[in-house]
């Protein structure tokens, strides 16, 4: 079935590919097929081919916060990093691509002499990715400047989604909860003082290059914030800085990080995951919520 989409795309097509490839983790089993269309147009298409077809979508964006499963992916993968990544600056209002990476995005908004992005400093994924999950951090979150989304459904209907509609909330929009894919978001900034929103930058990547293990393969964050605690303490308290299964390890740097420290498949994190919740919640009666994304299948017997 799905050679069969084979010419009929345009953009870039491949079968068997790696996940490894593309995600920050450096691991997962082979998607079937992989795609990453040139724009709009051929997403929206792939996504009504595949529903036509009957063959299931997983859309990625910079691979970030994501672990995918050693047996890979079934069905279509659509990569949206590496596409529709273009900015256009009106006034006080970015309108971008959400395959377009935060870092890019924070760039041209202090060169326009816009402020209110400073907060996505460090975080390594895409606008479309950070919509979905309501990314940020203690200095914000993407609620805070979006005030539109055009989206697709998973058929390829197109729609806008504002205000009250994107339901944002901690690591969560309507985006995620209704599995649309993000094509375009309207952010509103404030003007600012480059000089000012610069510093705020070299400052926000220092902290993060002393407190995180960013020399390491990891997906970030890898846990939710319990309501009043912070899983990295968490963690640390329960004796488990640079406990390890395979090449799968709890950053000595910070706990709240699994990092990849050679060749880790993703059942090495997996069951290090459930290590960590297991022993965070014999401690504190808390059972840590996973933030990163955990997709794709197991690794059958024999393979």
């Amino acid at each position: 079935m799905l050679d069969k989409l084979n010419g009929r795309l345009g953009g870039t097509l491949s079968f068997g590919e790696p996940m490894s490839r593309h995600t920050s983790f450096r691991i997962g089993g082979p998607a079937d097929a992989f795609f990453i269309p040139r724009d709009a147009h051929e997403l929206k298409r792939a996504l009504q081919m595949a529903q036509e077809m009957g063959i299931s979508v997983t859309v990625i964006g910079n691979g970030s916060n994501l672990l995918v499963r050693d047996g890979g992916i079934r069905g279509l993968v659509i990569k949206l990093s590496g596409t529709l990544d273009y900015v256009h600056v009106l006034g006080n209002i970015l309108r971008a691509g959400a395959g377009v990476l935060l870092s890019t995005l924070v760039h041209v908004a202090v060169e326009a002499g816009l402020t209110g992005l400073e907060f996505t400093t460090g975080i390594p994924g895409t606008l479309g990715g950070a919509l979905s999950m309501n990314a940020g951090t203690f200095d914000g979150e993407m609620k805070d400047v979006t005030s539109q989304v055009r989206v697709l459904t998973m058929m390829g209907e197109e729609i806008e989604l504002k205000g009250e509609e994107l339901d944002f909330g901690y690591r969560h929009s309507a985006l995620k909860d209704k599995n649309l894919v993000a094509v375009e978001a309207t952010l509103a900034l404030a003007p600012g003082d480059k000089e000012a929103s610069l510093a705020r930058i070299a400052e926000l990547h220092r902290l993060r290059r002393e407190r995180q293990p960013i020399a390491l393969p990891s997906a970030g964050s890898v846990f939710k914030r319990p309501p009043g605690r912070f899983a990295g303490q968490m963690i640390e308290q329960a004796g488990l800085k640079g406990y390890r299964i395979g090449d799968a390890e709890v950053s000595a740097l910070h706990a709240g990080f699994i990092v990849n420290v050679g060749n880790a498949a993703a059942r090495d994190v997996l069951d290090l995951i459930f290590h960590v919740q297991s022993k965070v919640c014999e401690q504190s009666g808390i059972w840590l919520e996973p933030e990163v994304r955990i997709i794709g299948e197991d690794k059958r017997e024999g393979e």
